[in-house]
């Protein structure tokens, strides 16, 4: 089998300078000049570079950039440095045996691990650049990183090569989006940094759904989680910072009557806890990338993940695709953004798969170090009741069959109220079996309207979703 060789940083530096085609500049706020220095040590760079800037003092940098009102690690901040620095390209090289090249402009802002190691740190970078001379509009790539290292010295060499693996991608594989987006980690460990957000734009890119872009994230563990409301991308950090969370995780496929019904009546009653800030408060949707797979192949088909995720956000609702498909790392997740209290709404086949111990085999504390991380911060776990459809018997948490060794933690949690019944549910929802309606969808039978609401059927209908036919 033949091994496919990667170029180093350094060859994909001296790559990008002897190509002749290319001209462009770099600027780098807080890290160094990690991603330029590469260039600079390859050679040749004066075919490539009109300047490399580090504007490290923000005096400085507002002086350049303008004031910043918020963070100096932030999109409008990247965007505005690219916005610049292209704009001092052209205008100065308007005249210059470089005028008909093809400009691009590497950015970034960036914070590393800090001396106390309390803030991991993080960082936008992003180009802009054209692949035709004659285009008035440049295409951009955006990405914001986390870093897992535990070294400023080492987040600054990491962050180095995904700068010149971002420039190398998008001057030579901008028409293979995921083997671009692939090509980043080049040379960098997964376990090292991790890209929580990426947004792709302009001419090059003008067919590309960011909502799949992200999904690939997932897909291939360079983050662990994406978030989309019906318009666009979202930073978990933006939407999550010090507020309530409410969250009901499925399949959604699609979203049935019984899912709204359990959905808003545990919002109803996270609502009315004490510590919980209606007008602080995220409400989403939450799908595993398990939930996303066929359950014949094991593969995950893009068009139906974009089927679900439109028709969730046609109810005003923000989407989470996620790789935690264990309740306490999900809850670990939103504990980073947040000390408010979280409220997770699940059926009682979920509830006892969280007191079964096969799952936290990984854990050297096993089920009690998962408890410990699920139930941080006073979370409230909402459970709606399950209806035996052969004799009719509603069994909830009170009735649930829990292992002997458990039950004393069992009710501990139960008196303490962090696991609560969702009362009030219709029985005749709970007769919905939501497995079998992307069936009846399918076969073109009316059976499956009564099992979804009004609006979700009709976009159904409309948008011909699911194998509608």
């Amino acid at each position: 089998m033949e091994v496919k060789h990667v170029l180093t940083p350094l060859q994909k530096a001296l790559k990008i300078n002897l190509d002749g085609r290319f001209y462009g500049s770099f600027s780098e706020i807080g890290a160094g000049q990690e991603a330029s220095r590469f260039f600079f040590k390859a050679g040749a760079t004066s075919n490539s570079m009109a300047k490399s800037m580090s504007a490290y003092s923000k005096d400085f940098s507002d002086a350049i950039y303008g004031k910043q009102s918020g963070r100096y690690v932030s999109k409008p901040r990247l965007q505005k440095m690219l916005e610049h620095e292209t704009n001092l390209l052209e205008k100065r090289l308007i005249e210059s045996p470089h005028k008909d090249k093809l400009y691009f402009t590497y950015a970034n802002t960036v914070t590393t691990i800090n001396w106390e190691k309390t803030n991991p740190g993080d960082g936008w970078m992003g180009i802009r650049f054209k692949t035709d001379a004659s285009q008035q509009e440049y295409s951009e790539i955006l990405i914001h990183v986390r870093f897992h290292q535990n070294s400023a010295r080492l987040q600054q060499s990491t962050l180095g090569i995904m700068g010149v693996n971002l420039v190398y991608g998008a001057l030579f594989l901008n028409q293979a989006p995921k083997s671009l987006q692939k090509s980043l980690y080049d040379h960098i460990s997964i376990s090292d940094i991790e890209i929580d957000s990426i947004n792709f734009s302009g001419p090059v890119f003008a067919n590309i759904d960011n909502r799949i872009m992200s999904l690939f994230l997932v897909q291939n563990k360079m983050t662990d989680a994406v978030i989309f409301s019906p318009s666009q991308n979202l930073m978990a950090s933006d939407l999550f910072y010090k507020k309530n969370v409410y969250v009901l995780r499925g399949s959604f496929k699609p979203i049935t009557t019984l899912g709204i019904e359990v959905f808003e009546k545990g919002l109803e009653a996270f609502i009315k806890e004490q510590n919980v800030d209606r007008e602080n408060l995220e409400v989403l949707f939450e799908i595993t990338t398990n939930n996303l797979k066929s359950s014949n192949e094991g593969e995950l088909n893009e068009q139906d993940f974009l089927d679900r995720v439109d028709l969730i956000g046609a109810l005003g609702y923000n989407v989470l695709i996620s790789n935690h498909s264990e309740y306490y790392k999900l809850v670990n997740y939103f504990t980073k953004f947040t000390k408010a209290q979280i409220g997770v709404t699940l059926g009682l086949h979920n509830l006892l798969e969280i007191f079964d111990e096969k799952y936290y085999a990984e854990l050297p504390g096993g089920i009690l170090e998962s408890f410990g991380k699920l139930f941080i911060r006073n979370l409230k776990l909402y459970v709606y009741p399950y209806l035996n459809l052969e004799n009719g018997d509603l069994y909830d948490s009170n009735t649930l069959s829990i292992p002997e060794d458990l039950k004393e933690l069992y009710a501990y949690f139960k008196k303490k109220r962090s696991i609560l019944d969702i009362e009030g549910i219709d029985k005749e929802s709970l007769n919905i079996d939501s497995i079998n309606v992307p069936g009846l969808i399918k076969s073109g039978l009316d059976d499956w309207k009564k099992y979804v609401p009004k609006e979700i059927a009709q976009l159904i209908e409309d948008k011909k979703l699911f194998g509608k036919s």
